[in-house]
């Protein structure tokens, strides 16, 4: 099963991103018109004092980054090969298998027992993937694989990349606009998650640990039964739920992922690990 993006992509990322760019075009093209009229027309100051929000904005969120960076260096704990080998490893495989031709520093912090992963670019080109320790004491390796390849997926899908995110960024302007685009790209990572792991189980109680939380329960998750609670979400209710949030229902998640994955030819072959299984 060779990686391409394009097949992976979920349909609704791909719907959603393609009207989040052309709105977000729409509305620069007329936020700079309106700087080009007042610069033309001899309202320089009116031209000047949009200049200078944007000035302002770019400013913040560059300071607002390299603060990010300085409090993650200081405070976090980097993998690499002479710290946690073995996420290195996951982490070093996942890219290969997707391709990617710079591989994600990746940091491990605590996180007061609240599980999360989150995959981010800060200042310059280096990608990052933040994994919490309650996470990694929850999940088995081939979760936390699962995990980490669905970080990965923010990155070679182009979720964080300039200067598509800016270009698109104004469409979240727009009512719901912005969660649908946000769900879609979480189902494109979950595909792209899955497809590391090569272990529709350690998928399904991946997104399931998620949702429970608890250690002490991780191995004893019935997915099955957890999918078919989305059977019983209110309809109306579930409707509105879902359209002001920007992650789909975990149950939703666990029912995409599996549909999918049983779609995918030689889906059942794993990636073989270069690390050595980790230490009981």
């Amino acid at each position: 099963m060779n990686f391409d993006i394009s097949q992976v992509k979920h349909p609704k990322e791909k719907l959603y991103g393609s009207i989040m760019l052309v709105v977000g075009i729409a509305i620069w093209a007329v936020v700079l018109g309106a700087i080009a009229v007042a610069l033309l027309s001899g309202s320089i100051w009116h031209g000047l004092v949009l200049l200078f929000y944007f000035g302002i904005f770019w400013l913040v969120s560059y300071w607002a980054r390299a603060l990010t960076r300085a409090y993650m260096i200081g405070h976090f704990v980097m993998v690499g090969p002479d710290q946690f080998p073995h996420i290195h490893r996951m982490v070093e495989d996942g890219a290969r298998a997707l391709g990617l031709r710079e591989i994600p520093q990746t940091f491990v912090y605590n996180s007061s027992g609240v599980l999360n992963a989150m995959a981010l670019r800060l200042v310059g080109r280096q990608r990052y993937i933040w994994l919490t320790s309650a996470l990694i004491d929850a999940d088995n390796d081939e979760q936390v694989r699962f995990v980490i390849g669905h970080e990965l997926g923010h990155h070679v899908a182009g979720h964080l990349d300039e200067p598509w995110s800016y270009l698109r960024f104004p469409g979240h302007i727009i009512p719901f606009l912005g969660a649908a685009y946000s769900r879609g790209r979480e189902l494109t990572c979950d595909r792209i998650g899955a497809f590391v792991a090569r272990d529709l189980q350690a998928a399904r109680t991946g997104l399931q640990m998620l949702a429970c939380g608890s250690a002490r329960l991780n191995a004893q998750m019935n997915p099955d039964a957890f999918q078919n609670q989305e059977q019983m979400v209110p309809g109306i209710a579930g409707f509105f739920l879902k359209l002001v949030s920007h992650y789909p229902r975990h149950t939703q998640r666990v029912e995409a992922v599996t549909q999918w994955y049983r779609t995918q030819p030689a889906a059942s072959q794993p990636i073989r690990p270069s690390f050595a299984p980790r230490p009981a």
